[in-house]
C-alpha cells in the first residue's frame, strides 16, 4: 500500500479564490482513491489544522503531493505559513532533526539532518507567468526553469527533510488563457506516467518495502 499526502496550498486571499488549485487537488485524490494500493489524506491550508497532525501525515506518507499557486514568485503567505509552523512543530519529533553538522567539522553535512529519509515529494504550481516567459531568450525569466528558479528554495527545503523529489508540472497562463480540461488531461497523463507506469514506479520506489 502506498501512502498519499496532498496538501492544497491554493489559499484564498484578494481576488484569489484558490479554485485552480482546488481542482488540481481534487483530481489528485479521483485519481489514487479510484487505483487500489493506494491510501490517501489530504490537507487544505485554508482550513484549521493541528500541527501535530500534520508531523504526523509527514511521517505516515510514503509520497507527499504539494498544489500551489505561486505569488509575486513564492508561495502564498498562508501556505508557507503552514510550512513553518508544521516544520517546525516537526523538529526532532519526525521530520528533521538537526540541520546535519558536528561541531568537530562545522562547516560539512549541512542539510543532512532530516528524518524522512525514503519518502518522496513532487509539486505542481500554476502561474499568470505563459510558459515562454521561462523559456525564450530575453524573457522575463531569462530561460530559468520553475524548478532551477523560483522552486529552488522550496526544492532544497524538501531536500533537507530528507524526501527526494518526484518530477512535478507547472501550469502557465492560468488566470487570462486557463483551458481546464486541457490541463486535467495533461495532469493525468502525468500521474499515470509516474505512478502506473511499471518502469517508472519501481525505480522511485524501489528502495520502499
Amino acid at each position: 500500500m502506498t501512502k498519499i499526502f496532498i496538501i492544497n496550498g491554493g489559499q484564498k486571499f484578494g481576488h484569489s479564490g484558490g479554485k485552480f488549485n482546488e481542482t488540481i487537488s481534487s483530481a489528485t485524490e479521483d485519481f489514487f482513491n479510484s487505483l487500489e494500493g493506494f491510501e490517501v489524506k489530504t490537507t487544505n491550508i485554508n482550513n484549521n489544522y493541528d500541527p501535530k497532525e500534520e508531523v504526523a501525515k509527514y511521517v505516515w506518507a510514503d509520497v507527499v503531493i504539494y498544489h500551489t499557486p505561486i505569488w509575486w514568485f513564492q508561495l502564498p503567505h498562508g501556505f508557507k505559513k503552514y510550512i513553518d509552523v508544521v516544520f517546525t512543530e516537526g523538529y526532532k519529533s519526525g521530520i528533521y532533526i538537526s540541520d546535519g553538522r558536528k561541531s568537530a567539522n562545522p562547516t560539512r553535512n549541512y542539510g543532512t539532518g532530516g528524518m524522512l529519509h525514503g519518502r518522496k515529494y513532487m509539486v505542481t504550481s500554476s502561474w499568470n507567468a505563459p510558459k515562454e516567459a521561462f523559456t525564450l531568450p530575453d524573457e522575463f525569466f531569462m530561460e530559468t526553469s520553475v524548478d532551477d528558479g523560483p522552486l529552488f528554495g522550496f526544492h532544497r527545503m524538501n531536500a533537507f527533510t530528507g524526501m527526494e523529489r518526484i518530477d512535478g508540472m507547472h501550469f502557465h497562463d492560468v488566470e487570462k488563457n486557463a483551458d481546464i480540461m486541457k490541463d486535467l488531461k495533461t495532469y493525468r497523463e502525468h500521474l499515470n506516467n509516474q505512478f502506473l507506469n511499471t518502469e517508472v514506479y519501481e525505480h522511485l520506489f524501489n528502495s520502499n518495502s
